[in-house]
């Protein structure tokens, strides 16, 4: 005799789907949210680029440099009496605060960047070691860096840090738009356009530019070699001290020993998208990055596709177009 066949329910496919009209419903909540994300991860994106540019070297270390920013940020402002309750603070005594765990941000993630540099860098310049051995140091050094914080502060994370509470700024089409994502955006363009006009201004800059396009000449030619490295690299260090800050703002409770490390790798990915080794590539592409990440997690309906579309927009780019977008090299950017 036959068993009995009982009809088994049918299996529900819900790990992916194609929510078109989601996606409709909350495309400008995504658009507001992507273009945050993408100045947090334009602005560390900068560091990759920089690097690059002047050393050909992928800094993967920079994403630990933008976490010991967030410590630095959530350090400091936990000590002024911040915690996960908005603080009652009038607005004059939050923006004294938050300018203070910036430049804190700021000078730990630079200092952080000189050391990395002196430390593990620059033995290697000496030695004329090839590229293969900076990209395994510099791996090592981020694993090195991360597990140091995580033998200081343990492996849970730190206390959420609540800034101010975000206000309606204006509304589009029905969907609000905070103080919150204004000021994150805002000032990320402003730190990216200042950047921009510093390398392609300044003295330094010219330096910065010169060491790019050909070391062995800008050395003939009177350029400090070592002193523009340095530079470049606490730079760099500066601006992920500043995303820092706009990551605890947006994340309040994101920051722990292995925190960089997605962000980090979606940083690479958005220098790479916009042009590796082009300042104004490394807005693009963070701006974009942070865009297709909010519609593909809406579209696929789980938000943590968001890391694997960009890793998928990682990979499509190397194959189909390794330059990027914009795709000029920092020396012979007309920027």
């Amino acid at each position: 005799m036959l068993p009995l066949l009982v009809p088994l329910p049918p299996m529900e496919n819900d790990w992916i789907s194609f929510d078109i009209p989601s996606l409709m419903q909350n495309f400008w909540s995504a658009t507001f949210d992507g273009l945050t994300f993408g100045a947090i991860y334009a602005l560390v994106a900068l560091g990759y680029t920089l690097v690059y540019g002047v050393l050909n070297l992928i800094n993967f270390a920079h994403s630990e440099v933008f976490i010991v920013g967030c410590y630095a940020v959530v350090f400091t402002l936990t000590s002024l009496g911040f915690g996960p309750s908005v603080p009652r603070l009038g607005l004059t005594a939050i923006i004294l605060n938050l300018i203070l765990a910036l430049v804190l941000a700021m000078v730990a993630s630079a200092a952080t960047a000189f050391l990395l540099e002196r430390v593990a860098y620059k033995p290697l310049r000496r030695r004329n070691a090839p590229r293969l051995v900076f990209l395994i140091t510099a791996i090592g050094a981020s694993f090195t860096i991360q597990y140091i914080i995580y033998l200081v502060r343990g492996p849970s994370p730190e206390v959420a840090i609540t800034m101010f509470r975000p206000l309606a700024i204006f509304d589009v089409f029905g969907t609000i738009v905070d103080s919150q994502q204004v000021v994150i955006v805002i000032a990320a363009i402003i730190m990216m356009v200042a950047t921009e006009r510093f390398i392609s201004k300044s003295r330094t800059g010219r330096g910065i530019r010169a060491v790019a396009q050909d070391p062995d000449t800008a050395t003939l030619m009177g350029v400090n070699k070592e002193r523009i490295i340095i530079t470049t690299f606490v730079i760099g260090g500066v601006l992920a001290g500043a995303a820092a800050l706009f990551y605890v703002m947006k994340i309040p409770s994101g920051v722990q020993y292995s925190g960089g490390f997605v962000l980090g790798i979606k940083a690479f990915a958005a220098a790479v998208l916009g042009g590796i080794g082009n300042v104004r590539g490394a807005l693009l592409g963070g701006l974009l990055l942070g865009l297709i990440g909010n519609y593909g997690q809406i579209l696929l309906g789980n938000s943590q596709w968001t890391d694997v579309v960009a890793f998928v927009i990682l990979v499509l780019v190397l194959l189909l177009r390794p330059q990027g977008i914009l795709g000029t090299s920092l020396g012979r950017s007309k920027a």
